[in-house]
């Protein structure tokens, strides 16, 4: 009886490499058992050393240096933009855009850069054990969405931790993760918040995952992402009054920077006659933008790359409308 299972042992090891190679379906889900199984071990590991100073964000640093790693094992690439805006010390609420739970990769490879900072997520996750409890004890803030006035409270009591500490606060102002190659609307509550203790807001872009994640149709291959800090936005002297303007001028140009961002990575994945030069290394937003036109001028490939935010846009928008294409390439890459 032990040799047959053996045998089977044996046999399932060998169809692993098979199936992973030839089965998108396969694929999709050993990559995210991976990033789970691993996260999931590590809190355990971690566990004990949060509590000795448990609730203390700088514990997600040392999340952060444990978990990184699990994005070279499913073969992201994470290029950061902006960095000079994201390392200040000073107390601000992040906002950025919620396409996937691979966001908590991109963030665990730029944590160190952050330094202080932690995260507003849904109250659910915390029973997600032990990814939640570590969590918590990692001074993550759970808020009950359903109940708003708690939700308000725990959150107003956050504000004046995080000005008075240097705290920088990630939200998703989104709310719910979705993958459709756009920005969603944006709620309020994050706009409050900065308003309330007149500290910046930080927009924080992920490029689209569109060109290499398929949640529908179970496809995750390798990717590349840009990851853009763009510079502060100062809500001194602004009131409730100026809400609704400060989250519509924050939104726009996150989303000038998500098709910009997006339309390059969709440039490098098509086929060129001529290999485009690589980026260089870049600092600011303005330097992003540099580089982008810098890839164009070299690319005599599948279309010219503009720098002008409408034509990105243009590129993007035409891309994300074909579903179609974007199903071929996925499955080709």
């Amino acid at each position: 009886m032990g040799s047959y299972i053996e045998l089977l042992g044996l046999f399932v090891l060998l169809m692993l490499p098979f199936l992973y190679e030839t089965n998108h379906i396969f694929r999709y889900y050993f990559k995210f058992l991976i990033y789970y199984g691993i996260v999931s071990f590590n809190a355990i590991i971690l566990i004990p050393a949060f509590l000795i100073r448990p609730c203390d964000v700088r514990n997600l640093l040392w999340a952060s240096t444990w978990c990184h790693r699990v994005t070279t094992l499913i073969g992201l690439r994470w290029e950061l933009r902006g960095k000079e805006h994201l390392e200040k010390d000073q107390a601000c609420i992040i906002v950025a855009n919620h396409q996937s739970s691979l966001d908590v990769l991109g963030m665990f490879n730029i944590w160190h850069v952050m330094n202080k900072c932690t995260v507003v997520a849904k109250r659910e996750l915390f029973y997600a054990w032990p990814f939640g409890l570590a969590a918590w004890l990692a001074g993550l803030i759970f808020i009950d969405r359903v109940r708003g006035e708690k939700a308000r409270e725990t959150l107003n009591a956050v504000n004046r931790r995080i000005k008075k500490q240097r705290i920088k606060l990630w939200v998703f102002p989104e709310g719910t993760r979705r993958n459709t190659g756009e920005l969603h609307p944006f709620k309020k509550g994050a706009f409050h918040m900065a308003i309330d203790q007149q500290i910046p807001i930080l927009p924080v872009v992920f490029s689209s995952y569109c060109s290499f994640l398929n949640d529908k149709k179970k496809i995750l291959n390798a990717g590349r992402i840009v990851i853009t800090t763009l510079p502060p936005i100062s809500t001194e002297g602004l009131t409730k009054d100026d809400i609704d303007t400060l989250m519509e001028r924050v939104r726009a140009q996150m989303t000038e920077t998500f098709k910009l961002t997006s339309a390059e990575m969709l440039q490098r994945y098509k086929p060129h006659k001529t290999p485009p030069k690589p980026p260089a290394v870049v600092n600011g937003a303005a330097d992003a933008v540099a580089a982008v036109a810098a890839v164009a001028n070299s690319s005599a490939g599948y279309a010219q790359l503009h720098v002008g935010a409408a034509a990105a846009a243009a590129s993007y928008e035409t891309y994300k409308s074909s579903a179609a294409s974007k199903a071929t390439m996925l499955k080709t890459l």
